[in-house]
């Protein structure tokens, strides 16, 4: 008998935040927890071992299927025996479905009732994603985690656009979970890798930034039944405020059984915030991105490296940060690095910066258990407001 796709439990909370364990094919991850993106099958500037290492120990990370589709492309990653083996990661993977990389491209792409037709960004080839097509390319990557297709909406939509939105989200996660069990189905019976323990599939409740459409359509989504559900169509333009409350809404009314993903955020206060509203899932390109661009995520806030203050500063980027970037380097040298256009400047900062949200949620879950989340929020935002000195 095939082992279940994902197994969840809650083993303790505080209010609405919860620390749970989720167990995939590929081991045991420990919640709130915080997703490094690989996009193209790597997580920017960072190898593989360093996350797999104590200083980090990332033991989830996503894949970005639209990235990964266009190149290598799916036949490839396949060929390679699957994204793990591919790129070399034998950690749990969760893949995203397309639909976030699509709505980016707005000005390329055309919508129907199928799915989308657009060019893509690396060389303008016309292509088409779906919802069985995201299916397909997800079961070829291999992930243990795939995510259903869906239209996503800039935060300041129309009521009226949301609603559409949202009835064409309803009917491709039918189509999204209908293909994927037929692809499940398939993979058993040709004896794939994985067939034993299948991949879990998530759904995504959208709505924009209208409360009453975004638990129409968690009802919706629930209706049609997945391992897990995520809150897509945030942090894409709308207020941080509206963002939270919007959070604050949604996540209660999520099973509790299930596991609770918020889709591409965010910082370090958004975590912490989110994990107090109910959330269990993170993921963002933030820590790498802002790395590469000379910013350094503290305790007392953003460090931007490339300010003349720091260049004869011996002190690591964060005195309270036991990573390996803060335990050998000052900031004097790692501004030196960046000013001088080393790459190993971006490399040492956006280690630093994953290392700062992995610990961040480790101390999150730690708070959570011992029933002292409340007193740690309150001392991290105060922290992290009180500004770099």
């Amino acid at each position: 008998m095939a082992e279940e796709a994902l197994g969840w439990e809650v083993v303790a909370r505080e209010g609405e935040a919860r620390a749970g364990l989720m167990r995939t094919r590929r081991g045991v991850v420990e919640t709130p927890v915080f997703m490094p993106v690989g996009t193209l099958g790597s997580v920017k500037g960072v190898r593989f071992e360093e996350l797999e290492a104590e200083d980090l120990d990332a033991r989830l990370i996503l894949g970005n299927t639209y990235h990964l589709w266009l190149r290598p492309g799916a036949d490839v990653v396949r060929a390679c025996g699957g994204l793990h083996r591919f790129i070399g990661w034998g950690r749990a993977l969760l893949t995203d479905s397309g639909g976030f990389q699509v709505f980016s491209l707005s000005h390329m792409r055309r919508l129907s009732e199928e799915g989308v037709e657009f060019r893509a960004h690396t060389d303008g080839r016309q292509c088409f994603l779906s919802p069985e097509v995201s299916m397909e390319v997800q079961a070829a990557l291999g992930s243990d985690v795939v995510m259903a297709f869906d239209e996503c909406l800039p935060g300041q939509a129309s009521h009226e656009a949301a609603r559409a939105s949202l009835e064409l989200t309803a009917r491709w996660a039918r189509r999204s979970r209908a293909r994927f069990d037929e692809l499940q189905r398939e993979g058993a019976d040709a004896g794939r890798e994985g067939s034993g323990a299948r991949q879990a599939v998530f759904g995504i409740v959208q709505g924009a930034t209208h409360l009453d459409l975004r638990g129409e359509s968690l009802e919706r989504t629930v209706e049609v039944g997945f391992d897990g559900y995520a809150i897509g169509g945030l942090s894409v333009g709308e207020e941080k405020s509206v963002m939270y409350d919007v959070v604050e809404h949604v996540a209660p009314l999520m099973p509790p059984a299930r596991p609770r993903y918020l889709m591409g955020v965010g910082t370090p206060e958004d975590l912490v915030e989110s994990v107090a509203r109910g959330i269990d899932m993170f993921d963002c390109v933030i820590p790498t991105r802002n790395g590469r661009n000379g910013q350094a995520f503290t305790s007392r806030g953003r460090l931007n490296i490339k300010n003349a203050r720091w260049t004869a500063d011996t002190r690591p980027l964060d005195e309270r940060c036991g990573c390996s970037v803060c335990r050998r380097h000052s900031r004097a040298y790692v501004r030196h690095l960046y000013m001088t256009g080393e790459m190993l400047a971006a490399a040492l900062l956006s280690h630093h910066n994953l290392a700062f949200f992995l610990d961040t949620m480790r101390r999150v879950r730690q708070a959570i258990r011992s029933g002292e989340f409340t007193r740690f929020r309150r001392e991290f935002l105060e922290g992290i407001d009180s500004g770099v000195e």
